[in-house]
C-alpha cells in the first residue's frame, strides 16, 4: 500500500547522490528526521541503494530508491528489482534523473512496475512535452527541474520563475491529481519558499544542503521556509 505520507504536500526531497552514504547519510538521516517531526512536513530522502533498508529500518523517513529497473523477478544481473527496494523498506522510486535518464517507454514500464508492488513513483521531466507525455502515464509525483541550474547555487525560484508556474499548469491540466514538486539551484529557506509561491506542491535540494558547512542547519531553514510558504498559500 502507497503510503499517504510520501505524496501529500508539502514535501522536501533530498537525493543524496553520492555526497554521502553508510554511516555519515544514517547520520543526516536522523537529523532530517527529526527536522520533519517539528515542521511535520515530510522529507523523503533518495540515498544510495545500499543504504535503504538501514535508514528505513532506523527512521520513520519516506525512503525512495535512487532508480528502479521495470523488471521482474528472474534474470538481471547489476539491475534495481522493484521487489527488492520495497523488500528493503523504500516506499517509492526516482526515475528519469538527468543524471540517470531514462527513455520514455522505459518510464512507462518502470510506472507500471512501480504500482504493482505498491512503489510511490516521482519522476523528473525539464521539458515541457515530456512533462505532457509522462503525466498522462499516470505517475504519482512529477518533479520539475532545468538543468542548467542543477548544482549551481542559483535557484530556479531566482533564475526562471516561468518554469515553475508553467510546469505545475501543465502537468496539472494533465492530470490534477499528481503531486507536482519543482527545484534546481536552491540553496536558501527563501528559494525554497518562493517556489512553493509559484505554485510547487514540495521542491528539494541536494548540493545546496550537503555541500553547505552545516548541512543540518540549512535543512531546517529550508524545510521551516517550505511549511510557512505552504501554510500562508493555504489559509
Amino acid at each position: 500500500m502507497i503510503s499517504d505520507w510520501a505524496v501529500e504536500p508539502p514535501h522536501f526531497f533530498i537525493n543524496f547522490k553520492a555526497y554521502i552514504y553508510g554511516r555519515e547519510a544514517l547520520k543526516f538521516s536522523k537529523e532530517a528526521e527529526r527536522i520533519s517531526q517539528k515542521y511535520r512536513v515530510p522529507i523523503v530522502v533518495i540515498p544510495q541503494i545500499i543504504d535503504i533498508a538501514k535508514i528505513a529500518e532506523e527512521t520513520s523517513l519516506p525512503v525512495f530508491a535512487p532508480h528502479m529497473d521495470a523488471i521482474k523477478p528472474g534474470r538481471g544481473v547489476g539491475t534495481v528489482l522493484p521487489e527488492a527496494v520495497k523488500e528493503a523498506g523504500g516506499v517509492g522510486v526516482m526515475l528519469n534523473h538527468v543524471e540517470r535518464r531514462i527513455p520514455l517507454n522505459v518510464i512507462a514500464k518502470s510506472i507500471e512496475r512501480a504500482d504493482e508492488v505498491g512503489l510511490v513513483t516521482l519522476v523528473l521531466a525539464d521539458k515541457l512535452e515530456d512533462m505532457i507525455t509522462i503525466a498522462k502515464m499516470g505517475p504519482n509525483i512529477m518533479g520539475t527541474e532545468p538543468p542548467a541550474l542543477i548544482g549551481t547555487g542559483k535557484s530556479v525560484a531566482r533564475m526562471n520563475k516561468d518554469f515553475v508556474s508553467k510546469s505545475v499548469a501543465t502537468i496539472k491540466k494533465i492530470n490534477p491529481k499528481i503531486k507536482v514538486g519543482c527545484g534546481a539551484g536552491n540553496v536558501s529557506g527563501e528559494d525554497v519558499a518562493e517556489i512553493i509561491r509559484l505554485g510547487a506542491e514540495g521542491t528539494g535540494a541536494t548540493s545546496g544542503i550537503l555541500k553547505a558547512k552545516n548541512p543540518t542547519q540549512v535543512l531546517d531553514e529550508m524545510v521551516k521556509s517550505l511549511r510557512y510558504a505552504w501554510d500562508e498559500k493555504n489559509k
